[in-house]
């Protein structure tokens, strides 16, 4: 069993970086049950529990021991997402907490094979997660199995859509093609094609801030109230069409594929910081919470 007191691999892309979607979830689970009152499951209603409170990290431990049984897995699950339905808050912290080592295996296991920021992958993951969570079916067996299945196919779309969008050249703004008779930097060129028409503003704060500055796409989506998926794809919307503006190809945009507008905050380069919601859930599945 993973060892959840052990410290997550540090971020590589900057000293200010938010703490990753997972980290951030193994802190919030902590405290809910570190103090004299931890959240926990009353015991005697689960058959295969102690007659006593369970705090939810003993739970997780006896869920996870391959000595229990199916039917007692399948109880105490059934019982924690009730709770979760019901109230939310602390009590869906506490149920994703309980999944936090599937999450991460999953999580780990999608990577090896993406470049992806970890942070948009541990978004997804935990995200597809919490969506099952309200919807998986209680009258079925092996509830724990396809909750985790629920979170692998969630960060395998997003790994397999990264993988279908073409990846723009790193030089791509720094190049003198590129730059035309602009002597400017990369930031003056998105903003001579929002002059221009190609981009709106939008997309040319979400190229900046996701290719150029330190922002992953699961900070920028979370900032914008928007799904991770959908700013992958307006980011390869807004690419393609500034690339061909670039390469001289000009021409309105694709009929299915206008220049994209999102409501929500202002647009920043700024690397937003993760704000945490009353009951310490990350800004990034704060919607799915909401």
């Amino acid at each position: 069993m993973p060892d959840e007191t052990s410290p997550p691999p540090a971020r590589t892309a900057g000293t200010n970086a938010p703490a990753l979607p997972l980290t951030t979830l193994r802190d919030c689970f902590a405290l809910l049950v570190a103090d004299s009152d931890p959240l926990a499951l009353d015991g005697r209603r689960v058959p295969g529990l102690p007659d006593r409170l369970v705090a939810l990290d003993e739970l997780r431990d006896r869920l996870l021991a391959r000595s229990c049984p199916q039917a007692t897995s399948d109880a105490a699950w059934k019982a924690v997402i009730r709770r979760a339905r019901a109230r939310r808050g602390a009590w869906t912290v506490g149920a994703a907490g309980m999944a936090l080592p599937a999450l991460r295996a999953v999580a780990s296991r999608l990577g090896e094979h993406s470049d992806l920021d970890p942070a948009d992958v541990q978004a997804e993951v935990l995200t597809g997660f919490l969506t099952a969570l309200a919807t998986v079916r209680l009258d079925l067996p092996r509830i724990a199995v396809r909750l985790r299945w629920a979170a692998y196919r969630a960060g395998l779309d997003l790994l397999t859509q990264s993988l279908e969008i073409p990846h723009p050249d790193p030089g791509l703004f720094q190049t003198r093609t590129v730059a035309q008779t602009r002597a400017d930097g990369p930031h003056e060129v998105l903003a001579g094609a929002v002059a221009d028409g190609v981009l709106t503003e939008t997309e040319a704060a979400l190229v900046a801030a996701t290719r150029l500055d330190d922002v992953s796409v699961a900070a920028w989506a979370a900032r914008h109230a928007t799904p991770v998926r959908t700013v992958y794809r307006l980011r390869d919307r807004a690419e393609r069409r500034l690339v061909d503006h670039l390469a001289g190809h000009h021409g309105p945009a694709p009929a299915d594929e206008p220049p994209t507008r999102l409501t929500g905050p202002p647009a920043s380069s700024a690397t937003p910081t993760t704000a945490l919601d009353p009951v310490g859930v990350p800004s990034v599945v704060a919607g799915v919470l909401a």
